[in-house]
C-alpha cells in the first residue's frame, strides 16, 4: 500500500481525574492499557493509550488526563463522536453493563444501515458503540468480564461537525483518496478502500452550530495513518501544495508525527506505523510501568512525584 492512508490510527481526547478515566476504559469498557506516559509538552501530565493487545493503529484512544481542566463543548470544527466496532448481538450486552456501572447512555438507534448504541465517558465525551455491515474480523483485548463474542474491536468511524462539508471532504478526497460512500440527512459518509476497519469519517454538516471549546471531554485531535515514514513525507509536500500549514515530522517514542489543521478547523495528525508500542516493552508487558520520553528520563523523580497516583 504505497502512498496510501490506511484509514484511522489513533484518536487522542481531553479527560480530567486520572484515575477515573483509567477505570473507565481498562474497566469498563474493557481495554487494555498499552503505554502509560507523559505529555511531551507538559510532563506533569499523564498520556495514557488505550487499545488492543498489541496497541494496533486504528484501535488508539488516547488522553491527557488534566486534573483541574475545564469542561469542553462539543460543536463545530471538532471531532465530536467515537465509533467503536462491536460484535453482532452485543448491544444488549452493554447496554446491562451501562445500567450497571452508571454509564451515561442513549437509545439504539440506526444510522447508515448499521445499529449502534451512544454514550458518553465520565468527562461527557461522545462516544458510541457500532455493529458494522460487514464482518470485523480483528481480534479483541479480553477481560475477566468482557470476551471476545462483545468485546470492543476497535474504531468503527469517527464525526466531525462542520458548518461545510465542502473543504474538508476536499482534504478527505483529494488528498487521503477517501470516496463519499452515503449521505443521510446532513450526514456525509466517506470511506478509504485502503483497509477494511477504522476506515471511515463521518461529517455532520450543521451550518447553525456553535463552535466548539477544546477542554474536558472533547476530542483534541485524530490521526491517520500510514505505514512509515517515507509515506508521511509524501503527504507533507501534498499537504504544502494544498496551501495548507503543517508541521515539520516529530518524534513520539511510539510513531512520528506531522500535524496540521484541516480547513473546517479540525487538528488532523499523520501518524506511522512505526516503530510501534513494543520499542520500549514486551507485549506482555505493555502499559504496565511508567515510560518517560528520552528527555524527561533524568528528572524522572520528581515526575513521578507530581503525577497522580494510579491504582491499577
Amino acid at each position: 500500500m504505497k502512498n496510501k492512508i490506511l484509514g484511522l490510527h489513533h484518536i487522542t481526547a481531553i479527560a480530567g481525574n486520572a484515575q477515573r478515566n483509567y477505570d473507565f476504559y481498562t474497566k469498563t469498557l474493557g481495554l487494555r492499557m498499552v503505554k502509560k506516559t507523559v505529555n511531551f509538552d507538559d510532563p506533569q501530565t499523564y498520556h495514557f493509550y488505550f487499545g488492543d493487545k498489541t496497541g494496533t493503529p486504528g484501535s488508539i484512544l488516547t488522553f491527557f488526563p488534566w486534573e483541574r481542566v475545564k469542561q469542553g463543548k462539543n460543536g463545530v470544527g471538532m471531532a465530536t463522536e467515537i465509533g467503536y466496532s462491536v460484535p453482532e448481538g452485543s448491544l444488549d450486552f452493554w447496554k446491562e453493563r451501562f445500567e450497571k456501572n452508571g454509564v451515561e447512555y442513549g437509545k439504539t438507534r440506526e444510522q447508515f444501515g448499521e445499529k449502534h448504541l451512544p454514550f458518553r465517558d465520565p468527562d461527557g465525551l461522545n462516544l458510541k458503540l457500532v455493529v458494522p455491515k460487514h464482518h470485523d474480523d480483528r481480534e479483541a483485548w479480553e477481560t475477566d468480564e468482557i470476551k471476545s463474542d462483545v468485546a470492543l474491536k476497535g474504531f468503527h468511524s469517527v464525526t466531525l461537525t462542520l458548518y461545510n462539508v465542502g473543504p474538508t471532504a476536499g482534504i478527505l478526497t483529494d488528498l487521503f483518496d477517501y470516496e463519499l460512500e452515503e449521505k443521510e440527512d446532513s450526514f456525509y459518509r466517506y470511506k478509504t478502500s485502503a483497509v477494511e476497519n477504522a476506515a471511515i469519517v463521518d461529517i455532520h454538516e450543521d451550518p447553525a452550530a456553535e463552535r466548539g471549546i477544546n477542554a474536558g471531554g472533547t476530542n483534541h485531535h485524530i490521526a491517520f495513518r500510514v505505514k512509515d515514514e517515507e509515506t508521511q513525507m509524501y503527504f507533507h509536500e501534498k499537504i504544502i501544495k494544498k496551501g495548507l500549514q503543517i508541521t515539520e515530522k516529530i518524534d513520539r517514542d511510539y510513531f512520528f508525527s506531522l500535524y496540521f489543521r484541516e480547513p473546517g478547523g479540525v487538528l488532523f495528525e499523520i501518524a506511522t506505523d512505526n516503530p510501534g508500542f513494543t520499542r520500549d516493552e514486551s507485549l506482555e508487558e505493555l502499559g504496565s510501568s511508567l515510560k518517560l520520553p528520552a528527555q524527561y528520563e533524568g528528572s524522572r523523580d520528581r515526575i513521578e512525584k507530581l503525577l497522580p497516583e494510579l491504582k491499577h
